[in-house]
């Protein structure tokens, strides 16, 4: 049953991405249809790197409320936006475009990410609220250190800043797109080998060790891959908080199961279809040009707050 609804799902984003690709197009062909396509992969791109991440986290931290956009990343990712502006200028950071500034980007929130998580997944990792204080607590001293810096700078280059506090599929660098799937292709290979491990790793650290696993080892892969996945789609599109707590939870929902082997795909599928379909939405059926991560973080956010006050985080 799992299988047939993952090849249900798999239809629905690829007519999605087929409608994406062909609505409304006109001439001239080939100039659309690249800067559709590119918008496209984009999409799919980040939306399975969130996907995937997320499912990851949650198995790590061993419940389902947590995302690493919750526990502070994307705080981090607009301090070191907002560092930059200020150091390089206005002009320099705009100069800053292309390979180079992807890679610096993703190397250093790779790096900090890393981090993060092993501080957070340390000693307050039996205790969730504490582990949830803690990335608040992150959260608030990165947007605070965030807004002092914004303070010294002048207003032209604050509207820099401010074009990079909110995702955007609108000008994605292709050589950005094309190092930011090569990275998601490798983190793919292990996963697929890993899947029933992850399966075991789900039973907590206890009951994963006395079935022979290797936990502690695993928990530290596991993590440079979800370092690794946030850190490229970050830097390729901007923060996008809450989608990856959307996605995870209809995957459950969909998948029915705990096996991850199903889940993963179906969190990619599900995070991807989710921004072409929204996408599609607001372009060609709305024609609107707000910012599809607006509403994503809006509908996140009172998921977010459903899952709090129902208690609903294992």
């Amino acid at each position: 049953m799992a299988e047939r609804r993952l090849a249900m799902l798999a239809g629905a984003l690829v007519a999605a991405s087929a409608v994406f690709l062909l609505w409304d197009l006109r001439a001239p062909y080939g100039f659309i249809f690249e800067l559709r396509a590119v918008k496209l992969a984009s999409l799919l791109v980040v939306g399975a790197a969130i996907g995937l991440s997320t499912v990851l986290f949650q198995t790590v931290t061993g419940n389902r409320i947590l995302t690493p956009a919750i526990m502070g990343f994307d705080a981090l990712f607009l301090l070191m936006q907002t560092l930059l502006v200020f150091a390089l200028g206005g002009a320099g950071y705009v100069a800053l475009l292309g390979p180079a500034k992807f890679l610096l980007e993703t190397v250093v929130m790779m790096l900090a990410a890393m981090a993060l998580f092993a501080l957070l997944l340390g000693r307050a990792r039996q205790d969730m609220h504490r582990m949830i204080l803690t990335g608040i607590i992150f959260g608030v001293l990165f947007r605070s250190l965030t807004g002092f810096v914004q303070r010294l700078l002048d207003p032209s280059e604050y509207a820099v800043v401010q074009g990079a506090m909110f995702a955007s599929f609108g000008a994605v660098d292709p050589a950005g797109l094309a190092l930011a799937t090569a990275v998601l292709g490798a983190a793919c290979i292990p996963l697929v080998r890993l899947a029933g491990h992850l399966d075991v790793l789900a039973l907590g650290r206890t009951g994963a060790i006395g079935l022979g696993l290797s936990h502690d080892r695993l928990v530290l892969g596991l993590l440079a891959l979800v370092a690794a996945l946030v850190s490229v789609s970050t830097a390729l599109v901007g923060p996008i908080t809450f989608l990856g707590l959307l996605v995870a939870a209809l995957a459950h929902a969909l998948v029915k199961g705990h096996r991850h082997a199903q889940l993963l795909p179906a969190a990619a599928m599900i995070a991807a279809l989710t921004l072409v379909a929204g996408q599609i939405l607001f372009e060609r059926i709305l024609h609107l040009q707000s910012t599809l991560a607006v509403i994503v973080e809006f509908l996140g956010g009172l998921f977010f707050l459903y899952l709090v006050l129902r208690g609903r985080v294992r």
